[in-house]
């Protein structure tokens, strides 16, 4: 199956502003992009430079900092839901589907509950209505994404992110792609080490290239032909992420990550 190539947009870590960076991705032969600037004016910019270039814009990336407020008490969690919201009207003024979206953070996350339940269905009614996909990632807690999963069941703007470099170090062994099956719309793509089953005390989510830690990509491919996933392979991946990047150019950079993306295609 052919699948259009992608990249996140502020892979140079600061080395080049994101419009620079997606030119240089379309010379290279990327053919999608994703973001995690959530403002109109800048999502409309890149938008722009995209339709201009022929490239897909198939999600971007909602806030994600200060998640688990949104399951506590108080008036804290306005801040992540309404960048939430800026980040489903920005999706929605410029036509891009889907939002992806965290539902919480870290190894002690707070527990699934009434009021963050709340919270998620104002948003989801609200992405709905704006026509805008709810695509929500794989971190740490399975039972809180599972939940979410099953609540939102029969709502087709509620979706699923496929992060394998999050399953790979943080839920090892549980097989997102057969939980999740026909809600897969959309990818995050890199690589690490693993950890050991009982290591909570580190965090090993290192946004390395594909093929630099242990991630079986051949078994994610075939699941994702046997699912009928045709959306876009996106890397999620930084030009700071190891010391060996770092000494790469940008375009040199750039380069390696289309050779890595495009092995993964043709697995």
């Amino acid at each position: 199956m052919n699948r259009k190539l992608g990249i996140n947009t502020d892979c140079l870590s600061g080395l080049a502003d994101e419009i620079s960076t997606l030119r240089m991705a379309k010379n290279i032969g990327f053919e999608a992009f994703t973001t995690g600037k959530t403002k109109l004016c800048d999502v409309s910019e890149l938008k722009e430079e995209a339709d201009r270039l022929g490239m897909e814009f198939p999600f971007l990336h909602a806030p994600f900092s200060g998640i688990n407020n949104m399951w506590l008490e108080g008036d804290d969690y306005k801040t992540i839901y309404n960048g939430m919201i800026e980040a489903i009207d920005s999706a929605a003024a410029c036509s891009v589907p889907a939002v992806v979206s965290h539902v919480s953070s870290g190894w002690s996350a707070p527990a699934v509950n009434d009021l963050g339940l709340s919270r998620f269905d104002a948003l989801v009614e609200y992405a709905s209505a704006k026509k805008v996909t709810l695509a929500f990632e794989n971190l740490r807690m399975v039972g809180n994404l599972a939940y979410i999963k099953d609540r939102y069941e029969h709502n087709k703007f509620v979706r699923f992110c496929y992060d394998c470099g999050h399953a790979h170090c943080y839920t090892n062994p549980v097989e997102w792609l057969d939980i999740f099956t026909d809600k897969l719309v959309a990818t995050h793509i890199h690589d690490n080490m693993s950890r050991p089953m009982n290591d909570k005390s580190s965090d090993p989510d290192w946004h390395w290239l594909p093929f630099d830690g242990t991630y079986n990509y051949h078994q994610m491919m075939r699941k994702l032909d046997t699912y009928g996933y045709s959306g876009v392979l996106m890397l999620e991946v930084f030009h700071g992420a190891r010391e060996d990047y770092k000494t790469l150019s940008s375009e040199e950079f750039l380069l390696t990550c289309y050779d890595r993306i495009d092995r993964i295609s043709k697995l």
